[in-house]
C-alpha cells in the first residue's frame, strides 16, 4: 500500500498529527524515506521520539544528531529555526535589513548545506548575509558580527561531538553568544514560524542574490591584524629554535593557525598529517576532543616525539578550544588541564601587557572565568590588584559580562573555563583556539629562552599563589528523566526535604542551588549568579575549604562534576595530602551524591 497524507494510524492522534505535519514539510527525499521506514516497521516508539518532541533552542542554539524528526538536526529543523530566528530579528531589530547576519560552518556533515539552507531564508527575507565561502573556525564568526556590523550571526557547528551531531550556534549584535531572555523570545519566534516556506527549500537563490556576501578575505585580514595586539616578543619569537606540533583534530584550524604564526613571528608547527585536513568522519579519533587526554593525543605526541618537539597544541574541529601538552625532562609528556592552562594564560596575560602598559590602573583591568573553573585568576588578582569576575559556565555569559567591561572603558584581558575554552583579549568576545594558541606558543618561546618550561613556570604560579587542585571529570546518561530524579533526590537528601550537609565524613558549610535559586552562605539565602531552572547546576562548600559542583551540560548527555581544594599548612595540608583529601572527596561524592549504580550511570571514556 502506498502511504499519503490519510492512510496511516499509528493508534495515536497526536503522532498521526505530527506525522502528516512531516510528510507535508519535509522536502528531503532522504529523511522522507527514513520516517517512512519507521513507520512501515510500525516502530511507533522512535516515531515519538523523533516526532513528539522538538529539539529546544537555547543560550547554547542547537545540537544534536543528525536525523530525521523534528528532534533532530535535518534540513526541515534548520529552515524552521532560521525562520524563527528571521522573524524575531525582524521584528526587534529592524536594522538587520541593512546590517545583515553572518553565517559560517565547519567541516561536519551537512554543515555546509545547513548553511546555505540558513542564507536561503534570510535572504527571501530580504536580509544581507554574510556567508564564508569555506569552512571556517567559530571564532571567525563572533569576530566578524563585530567587524561587519552585523546584527547576528550563525555558525553552524556541533564542536567536538560525536561525528553524528550537528548544531546551530547564534550571536548576538555584540559578538558574543545570546543569553537569557533572547533565546526563550527566539524559541518561541521558531514555534510559530514552523511551516517552511517553499522559497526556503531553493538554495540556488543564494548563488545568484546580490545580498549574499563572502566575508573570508576581509576576516582573514583584520582579525589576523587585530591579533597583533596579543603578541608582545615578535622579534623573539622569530629568532627562537623551539619546535611546536599543531594538530586540528579533522577540523578547520589549521590553515588560520598558519596564518597566524606569521603575525607572530613563530615557526610553522610540524602538523599531524593524518589529523590535519577537515573530515567528517573523524577516523583517528574516538571522539574529537582533545580534552580526552592521551587516547585523543596519541597521534600528536608521536608526531612530536618523531619531529623533536617539546610542546603540542591543539584545537578541536571547530578550532574555539585548545588543548596543550609539553615533553618533560623524562621524555614522558604531560597533557595539561583547562585550569592549569588558564593559570599559565591567566599569569602570562597580566605580565606581557604590564610590561608593555605599565600606566593602565589595575582596577581598570579584568579577568574572568566561569563558577566551575579554578579560582587560580581571582587568587591572582587579590595580590595583583587587578578586578577578577566569576560567571555562569559558558562563554556566554563570559563574552556579555566582558562586553558590559569594553562598553564602561575597561580592559578584559583574559577569560577561560576549564573545559580548555580561552580568550586572550577582547577582539573576539568568545572562546578563540586560534589566539590562544598562538598566545601559548609565545608564552612558551619566552620561557624556553629563560631555560624554564610551561611545566616548571605552572610550579612557579603555585609556589608563588598558592596551589589550586582541582579532579573534575563527568558521568555520561542519556535519560533527562533519570538526570532530574538523581539532581531532586539531592535536593530531598534521604527524605530530609533539604540538601546534605554531609558527604561521608565531610561537613559541608555552603550549598549554592541555582537551579531552584538557594545560596545559604548569602544573608538572604539568594544566590548573586542568575538562576536557571532549565539546568541542574549545585555547589557544596565543605568546611575544609574544597568546592564541588555538579552539574549537567549543555550540548552533552553528561553529569559534570568538578572539584578544587588548596593546602592549609595550619591544618597540617601540604600540596600532596591536600591532593589526597581530594580524591577522597570526590570518591565520596561518586558515592553518596551521584550513585552511579544506583542511577545506571555510565563512566567517562577516555
Amino acid at each position: 500500500m502506498t502511504l499519503n497524507a490519510t492512510n496511516y494510524d499509528t493508534g495515536d492522534e497526536e503522532l498521526n498529527r505530527r506525522l502528516r505535519e512531516w510528510f507535508e514539510w519535509d522536502k528531503n527525499e532522504a529523511t522522507r524515506s527514513d520516517i517512512l521506514q519507521l513507520v512501515n516497521e510500525k516502530n511507533i516508539e522512535e516515531l515519538k521520539k523523533r516526532l513528539l518532541k522538538r529539539m529546544e533552542f537555547g543560550t547554547a542554539g542547537l545540537r544534536t544528531r543528525m536525523a530525521a524528526g523534528f528532534s533532530m538536526m535535518n534540513d526541515l529543523t534548520i529552515i524552521q529555526t532560521t525562520q524563527g530566528l528571521c522573524q524575531y530579528l525582524l521584528k526587534n531589530c529592524p536594522s538587520v535589513k541593512s546590517n545583515g547576519v553572518v553565517v559560517g560552518y565547519d567541516g561536519r556533515h551537512n554543515s555546509e548545506r545547513f548553511a546555505w539552507l540558513t542564507t536561503t531564508v534570510f535572504i527571501n527575507a530580504d536580509v544581507p548575509v554574510y556567508l564564508y565561502s569555506r569552512v571556517c573556525p567559530t571564532p571567525y564568526v563572533a569576530y566578524a558580527v563585530i567587524y561587519c556590523k552585523a546584527d547576528c550571526g550563525i555558525m553552524v557547528t556541533a564542536s567536538h561531538n560525536p561525528k553524528e551531531d550537528n548544531g546551530y550556534k547564534v550571536y548576538g549584535s555584540n559578538g558574543s553568544q545570546i543569553i537569557s531572555p533572547v533565546d526563550k523570545y527566539v524559541a518561541k519566534s521558531i514555534e510559530e514560524n514552523l511551516a517552511p516556506l517553499i522559497t526556503s527549500w531553493d538554495a540556488s537563490v543564494v548563488e545568484k542574490s546580490p545580498l549574499r556576501k563572502d566575508p573570508y578575505n576581509d576576516i582573514l585580514k583584520h582579525y589576523n591584524e587585530d591579533l597583533k595586539k596579543l603578541c608582545y616578543f615578535r622579534e623573539k619569537n622569530c629568532k627562537s629554535s623551539v619546535t611546536f606540533t599543531y594538530t586540528a583534530m579533522h577540523g578547520v584550524g589549521y590553515p588560520y593557525v598558519i596564518e597566524a604564526c606569521k603575525v607572530f613571528g613563530v615557526r610553522e608547527p610540524v602538523p599531524v598529517v593524518e589529523q590535519i585536513m577537515p573530515d567528517p568522519e573523524f577516523p583517528t579519533v574516538r571522539y574529537p576532543n582533545p580534552e580526552e587526554g592521551e587516547g585523543a593525543l596519541s597521534l600528536a605526541i608521536d608526531t612530536a616525539n618523531a619531529n623533536n618537539s617539546s610542546v603540542i597544541l591543539a584545537n578541536d574541529p571547530d578550532a574555539d578550544r585548545l588543548a596543550v601538552a609539553e615533553k618533560l625532562d623524562g621524555g614522558t609528556w604531560h597533557i595539561f588541564s583547562g585550569n592549569e592552562i588558564g593559570a599559565l594564560l591567566g599569569w602570562w596575560s597580566w605580565l606581557s601587557f604590564r610590561q608593555k602598559n605599565p600606566d593602565v590602573p589595575a582596577s581598570d583591568i579584568y579577568m574572568l572565568a566561569s563558577t566551575v573553573s579554578s579560582k587560580i585568576l581571582q587568587t591572582i588578582a587579590r595580590n595583583e590588584g587587578f578586578n577578577f569576575e566569576e560567571t555562569l559556565t559558558g562563554f556566554k555569559w563570559m563574552g556579555n559580562k566582558a562586553d558590559e567591561y569594553l562598553k564602561a572603558g575597561k580592559t578584559v584581558l583574559f577569560a577561560f573555563e576549564e573545559a580548555i575554552g580561552f580568550m586572550c583579549g577582547s577582539s573576539v568576545l568568545d572562546k578563540d583556539g586560534v589566539s590562544a594558541s598562538m598566545v601559548t606558543a609565545e608564552m612558551a618561546t619566552y620561557l624556553y629562552d629563560q631555560g624554564l618550561t610551561l611545566y616548571k613556570q605552572l610550579e612557579n604560579i603555585y609556589q608563588k599563589y598558592g596551589y589550586h587542585i582541582s579532579l573534575n571529570s563527568y558521568f555520561i546518561c542519556h535519560d533527562k528523566d533519570v538526570i532530574k530524579k538523581l539532581f531532586d533526590d539531592l535536593r530531598n537528601f534521604n527524605g530530609t526535604g533539604k540538601h546534605p550537609d554531609t558527604c561521608g565524613p565531610y561537613k559541608i558549610k555552603y550549598v549554592r542551588d541555582l537551579t531552584v535559586g538557594i545560596d545559604n552562605s548569602k544573608p538572604d539565602n539568594i544566590p548573586t549568579l542568575p538562576v536557571s531552572k532549565s539546568s541542574q547546576m549545585v555547589t557544596f562548600t565543605f568546611e575544609n575549604g574544597c568546592v564541588a559542583t555538579l552539574r549537567t551540560s549543555g550540548t552533552e548527555p553528561k553529569i559534570k562534576y568538578y572539584t578544587e581544594h588548596k593546602p592549609d599548612p595550619q591544618k597540617g595540608l601540604d600540596k600532596q595530602s591536600t591532593q589526597h583529601e581530594l580524591e577522597d572527596i570526590v570518591q565520596c561524592i561518586i558515592t553518596y551524591f551521584l550513585q552511579p549504580e544506583k542511577y545506571n550511570l555510565q563512566t567517562r571514556v577516555s
